[in-house]
């Protein structure tokens, strides 16, 4: 009997049958190819120098054109008599400060008058915009009622007009009332801007209305709705408010110019006009005006600068 001896090739596992690696065209056989360097990808948030370089200097030049009049102003108000202020090459910082310059403006004009007329006005119109103009926000964003939708477009509309085209209908107005020469008066139309009410109903919308809805499940009116679920949550938007309340009130010239008469009862920035005409030659003196009129902002927007900018972002609710 012959036996037949079969050979038969074992049975490989995994990659059974599979071919061998080419050998690569280097020689290396099974070596890894050299792959080309990846470029680096922006990280999100990462600036480069570069771009840290441009912003940086952009922002010193803004800061110069906004900051750079204010402190030649303040400059030229610490100059005594004689330096010169008006060569060709004025210094910026003074060789002799003095503070001679406030002390005739206070000498010259009553400007303790002047200011305390200033901040009554500027009160009467902060209180007056932070509560009718949350309250109409309040009520244009969270309350249903008919012609809601009317009375926020004359709300809008009221934006197209300058000041300037009404001016004539409210000092008609306010003689009418008796308020004429009378420094309620001159803050009365300033109590309530439309601008003020529109950034109330959009911080007011901002707030989810299932919480508005669960106050009311739970038996809450409108009134404690405002004070313990709207109010926390807009108190930024309120501080922008009150910025922009008080500032309107301090700067404005034109409308307690043609309202008041007697001299007592002028606010700052017209009071500051006698400084104008009687010392026309004098700029010290007129600078000196300038900053004095500049230090209740700085103050009072120093003191709510971290609501204001909390004010800009509001959002809904707070965590």
């Amino acid at each position: 009997m012959t036996n037949t001896t079969s050979t038969t090739e074992p049975a490989l596992g995994g990659a059974a049958g599979a071919a061998a690696p080419a050998p690569d065209l280097t020689g290396a056989t099974g070596a890894r190819r050299a792959r080309p360097p990846r470029r680096r990808r922006a990280v999100w948030g990462v600036m480069s120098t570069r771009e840290k370089v441009v912003r940086y200097v952009l922002l010193v030049v803004v800061l110069f054109i906004t900051i750079g009049p204010f402190l030649w102003q303040l400059s030229t108000s610490l100059k005594g008599a004689g330096e010169d202020i008006y060569t060709a090459n004025p210094s910026f910082i003074p060789s002799e400060p003095t503070i001679e310059n406030y002390l005739k403006v206070a000498a010259a004009i009553p400007v303790w008058r002047y200011i305390g007329n200033s901040v009554l006005v500027a009160a009467i119109d902060v209180v007056g915009n932070i509560v009718f103009a949350t309250l109409a926000g309040f009520a244009l964003a969270r309350l249903q009622w008919r012609f809601r939708k009317l009375v926020l477009g004359l709300f809008l509309a009221t934006l197209v007009l300058p000041g300037e085209a009404t001016i004539i209908s409210q000092f008609v107005t306010v003689k009418d009332l008796g308020l004429a020469d009378n420094l309620v008066g001159v803050a009365l139309p300033g109590m309530i801007a439309a601008l003020n009410v529109l950034l109330m109903f959009n911080a007011f919308r901002q707030i989810p209305e299932e919480i508005d809805q669960a106050a009311v499940v739970d038996g809450a009116n409108a009134m404690q709705r405002l004070r313990y679920i709207s109010l926390p949550a807009v108190q930024g938007t309120i501080a922008v408010i009150a910025i922009f309340s008080f500032i309107g009130a301090w700067d404005d010239f034109l409308w307690p110019l043609i309202v008041l008469q007697s001299p007592q009862n002028l606010t700052l920035t017209v009071g500051l006009q006698y400084l104008q005409g009687t010392f026309a030659t004098d700029q010290r003196m007129i600078a000196a005006g300038t900053m004095i009129a500049f230090i209740p902002i700085a103050v009072v927007f120093a003191v709510l600068q971290r609501f204001f900018f909390k004010g800009v972002e509001e959002g809904g609710v707070k965590g």
